[in-house]
């Protein structure tokens, strides 16, 4: 692709997705086996819009099937998928179903029927966007293969069935480079993509891995969450003596806003958030998204917080100076004010997260740091915690 967008004061190469290249790829078989001609390349209309002109590779004929490949192109987004060949294999098919449990978009009467080969992963757990036992080809995928399979067919005057399978023969490789196995994806990678276009650095992406790994969590029987930012919560959560469990975590990044999101619009009743100080303190300032290019104001929640309680000039000129929470933290212990300070940050933290959640939801934060331990929490982290403990009960 020869798009770009400026993100960074960076120019930046849109890519395209593994739905699209599992689209094309299948379009190019259908037209190949319907009309017994060869195709270089095939064209493809994105649902953002984008036409792409795409590269047929590696074709191979029988009587009844074609199969061929498109290769990834991530653009310059890091994406571990990048470069690898999606294969479509087109044949000829009955006019029964198959066995397997078909994805509510393929549709009972549908003639186009679609499955996941080698390296196309398989779902085992419920929560996910399709049933359990069906190949990981989320829905927009699956509506574009559909689509641009059936105007193959509409163009030559086939009215018959067709079977479509996809296949990524790196894709078992590969999976456990993702967060697959922990969603309950086995086998391979998934076949992903809302656009059909990679936007390079985008967010998005992330946030409906968060988005999809709740909703997959409640509906497996959790009520109430367990969310940590990164590796630093998880490390804490190791030697945290409440019987919670490192796999019921949810990992949001620096998306708390958008986690807490998902949590109240997939119906928790309760979560419990558990994080390094580093990052909380800026939820005291309602500050959501807690990336370092987002917002900071670190060190001026903290010594916003010790000059209401009356800490002299010089300690506060200092704590503006520091680079870590755990510097200021260490003026704040020599002048006796960790804790008093800590409550009213706390106090913070709690007021912004049940705005965001509206109130919709039972809260629990803790804070901690790994220099000084646990910093801070708020009322109710223990009965949550026990409730997230024992859910599996």
């Amino acid at each position: 692709m020869e798009q770009y967008i400026y993100k960074n004061n960076k120019k930046l190469r849109y890519g395209y997705t593994t739905g699209s290249c599992a689209a094309a790829a299948a379009k190019a078989a259908a037209f190949m086996l319907l009309s017994g001609k060869p195709a270089e390349y095939v064209d493809l209309m994105t649902p953002k819009g984008i036409p792409l002109h795409l590269e047929v590779l590696d074709v191979s004929r029988r009587q009844d099937s074609v199969k061929c490949a498109v290769r990834k192109d991530g653009g310059d987004d890091p994406d571990v998928t990048n470069g690898i060949l999606v294969y479509a294999e087109a044949a000829y098919a009955g006019t029964e179903q198959p066995k397997q449990e078909p994805s509510e978009e393929d549709g009972e009467n549908s003639r186009i029927h679609i499955d996941g080969g080698r390296g196309v992963g398989r779902v085992t757990k419920p929560g996910l966007e399709q049933p359990v036992g069906a190949a990981a080809i989320n829905r927009v995928p699956r509506r574009m293969i559909r689509e641009h399979v059936l105007g193959v067919c509409e163009q030559f005057g086939y009215a018959g069935h067709l079977q479509v399978l996809i296949s990524i023969p790196e894709g078992e490789r590969l999976a456990e480079k993702t967060f697959n196995p922990r969603l309950g994806i086995q086998g391979g990678i998934s076949v992903l993509g809302t656009s059909g276009i990679v936007e390079p650095m985008s967010e998005q992406a992330l946030i409906d891995t968060i988005r999809v790994e709740i909703r997959q969590k409640l509906a497996n029987g959790m009520e109430y969450l367990l969310l940590v930012p990164g590796n630093y919560g998880l490390d804490f959560l190791e030697t945290y003596e409440h019987g919670l469990c490192l796999e019921d975590a949810v990992k949001c990044s620096n998306f708390v806003g958008e986690a807490l999101d998902a949590a109240v619009e997939f119906g928790a009743k309760g979560v419990l958030l558990v994080g390094h100080m580093g990052k909380f303190v800026k939820l005291a300032g309602g500050i959501m998204n807690t990336h370092s290019h987002n917002a900071d104001a670190r060190m001026e929640l903290l010594t916003v917080h010790a000059a209401l309680l009356g800490a002299p000039l010089p300690l506060l000129s200092q704590m503006m100076q520091c680079v870590t929470t755990d510097d200021a933290l260490s003026c704040l212990e020599k002048a006796g004010l960790t804790e008093q300070v800590m409550k009213r940050l706390m106090e913070r933290m709690e007021f912004y997260v049940n705005q965001r959640v509206q109130n919709r939801l039972e809260t629990g934060i803790l804070t901690f740091s790994r220099v000084y331990g646990i910093l801070g929490q708020t009322g109710n982290v223990t009965e949550l915690a026990g409730k997230i403990a024992c859910w599996r009960d």
